[in-house]
């Protein structure tokens, strides 16, 4: 198993992994959860869009985990707003 970021067609979700405690934990993101966050251009690439935002959006796993979410973590748009 890699786990090297891709864009999975099928879902149009960028799937990634995020180490928590020492383990992977499996997690996407939509194509247009990212381009709504981030106010991307149409036809950015959601892979880029996810590498130049990783630590944001690993961090929004790590918040859902916290919150009692379980694997596979599957972020939705509100998930990357930090609140409080």
């Amino acid at each position: 198993m890699s786990d090297t970021p891709f864009f999975h067609d099928a879902s149009s979700a960028v799937r990634f992994f995020v180490t928590v405690d020492g383990q992977s934990v499996s997690a996407s993101v939509g194509k247009a959860a990212l381009h709504y966050h981030f106010r991307t251009a149409d036809n950015a690439d959601p892979l880029e869009t996810y590498a130049s935002h990783a630590e944001e959006i690993d961090a929004a796993v790590r918040r859902r985990l916290a919150q009692g979410s379980t694997p596979p973590v599957m972020l939705r748009e509100h998930d990357l707003r930090v609140t409080g």
